[in-house]
């Protein structure tokens, strides 16, 4: 693998802010890993038969909703 193919997966694996930093931006994006992560914790507990689908539903609609609330008090500051 060259370095250039290497650079890539490390950024994959290892998420790097891109984005243009303000304090907003990096909390909301701090948010959004966090998002990220929690749902797919619960896919793999749904794949693994301990979770039903609409338990699924209703955890990641509830994280949707708390990640919603964060972004628009971000917004507001």
């Amino acid at each position: 693998m060259d370095d250039y193919n290497q650079g890539d997966e490390n950024n994959f694996i290892y998420h790097v802010y891109l984005g243009k930093f303000t304090p907003q931006s990096f909390l909301f994006n701090a948010n959004l890993q966090e998002f990220s992560q929690r749902v797919d914790y619960i896919s793999n507990l749904h794949n693994e038969e301990k979770l039903s689908s609409q338990e699924c539903y209703e955890e990641i609609e509830l994280l949707w909703q708390q990640l919603t609330q964060s972004f628009k008090a971000l917004e507001s500051e």
